[in-house]
Parts: C-alpha cells; structure tokens; sequence
C-alpha cells in the first residue's frame, strides 16, 4: 500500500509560487496496476518521484508499504564519478540485496561490457538509461514505478526489456505514467487523474480515462 497523509508540494517557478499537491489525503490500493493521468505540467512526474521518495513533500508525510523502484529508466539518482558496478552494488546494498548478484545480473541485461568498469559521467543517455533499467529489473520491487518509459535502447534490447519486465509484474504491482491510453489500457485496473493540484482516485480505469479526456476538451 502507498498511501498520503496531507501532502502538499509546490515549487516556485519566476517569483510565483505554484501548487503542485495540494493537501492529498489517499491510500492506493496494492492490488491494483494504476495509471495516473493528467495534462503536461500537472505534476505527474512529481508525484512519481514523491512516491519513489526522491524528492520530499513540503508537508505531510508518504507511507510506503512494500519495496518501490524508482521511475524505470531514470538515471538521476547515480553518481556520476562512480563506475557503474559501483552505482549498482551501492543500490544492492541500499537495498538489502546481494551485491555480486545484482552485479552479475546489470552487467549480463545491460551489455555494457567494459563500459560497467567506468564512470557513468562518461556514458551516454542511452547507456545510463541500460545501466538504471538493469538495476531496477535485477531487483523485486511491491512496486515498479514506471514514467513512459517500460523499455530502453534499439528494437532487439527494447523486446530484452519488454520480456523481463512482463515477468516482473506477474508479482509486482505498478504505477505508470503514458500519454499512450492504449499502454494504460494494456497494463491498468484503475487510474489517478491530477488536476488543479488535485487527485482523484478511480477504480475503474475508463472512468479516469473519461475524466482525462473531459478536461482536453
């Protein structure tokens, strides 16, 4: 279960202050695959990294129940001057996990060969993208947070991803976000929209989809 007690985030954004959440109180449920929708800006991606916890609320607090990935293909919590088997013991052991495991697993899913032994502010954003797709598939997250994003690379790794990551949630649940609805559709029961600074929560999937599409109009 993820669940929000008062959150309230903003940013301030050329002198203005803008609200981003706005006092959401909202337990999502843990069997269901949710898709959360809203127009660009509304703040999907921030409470994506809400819910990973890479970024914090100004206030209130988000309870997380289960192990939650952070946005599948997001780079931006690696550091920079660490090679990339170091970034991804330091998240094995972050963690709990074995370390040479998951070692094993990133260097064979990623193919990066040698590139694993340099630092990743030498890669590029395609191969840091591999490097935090194979960390994320290499450990079992309750949850797998996924922000557009369910397959990096050319064709033949993106079918690589797609069949690892279809095994994941045979036993995970996820959180996405798609401008696609046929991808919604694909993967979500029910779904969030975000409007205003607000979240409402729908059960049904299509109810959300509806909701979405009544504010484009």
């Amino acid at each position: 279960m993820i669940g929000f007690r008062n959150v309230r985030k903003t940013y301030r954004l050329s002198g203005i202050r803008k609200v981003v959440i706005d006092n959401l109180s909202l337990d999502l449920p843990s069997d269901r695959n949710i898709a959360i929708l809203g127009r660009n800006g509304a703040g999907k991606s921030t409470l994506m990294r809400l819910i990973a916890g890479a970024e914090l609320p100004d206030e209130g607090r988000i309870i997380r129940r289960g192990k939650v990935s952070w946005p599948l293909g997001f780079a931006g919590g690696f550091n920079g001057s660490m090679t990339g088997i170091e970034n991804a013991r330091f998240v094995a052991r972050m963690y709990g996990e074995d370390t040479e495991r998951v070692v094993e697993f990133v260097e064979d899913f990623s193919e990066l060969g040698q590139s694993m032994q340099l630092p990743i502010n030498t890669y590029s954003s395609g191969m840091k993208a591999r490097l935090a797709f194979g960390v994320s598939m290499a450990i079992d997250f309750s949850y797998y947070l996924i922000d557009e994003i369910t397959a990096v690379g050319d064709d033949r790794f993106k079918r690589k991803c797609d069949e690892v990551f279809q095994k994941k949630i045979e036993t995970s649940k996820i959180i996405m976000i798609s401008h696609s609805i046929a991808t919604i559709r694909k993967f979500c029961q029910s779904g969030c929209f975000m409007d205003d600074g607000r979240l409402y929560y729908y059960e049904d999937v299509e109810a959300a989809i509806e909701a979405h599409t009544r504010a484009q109009s």
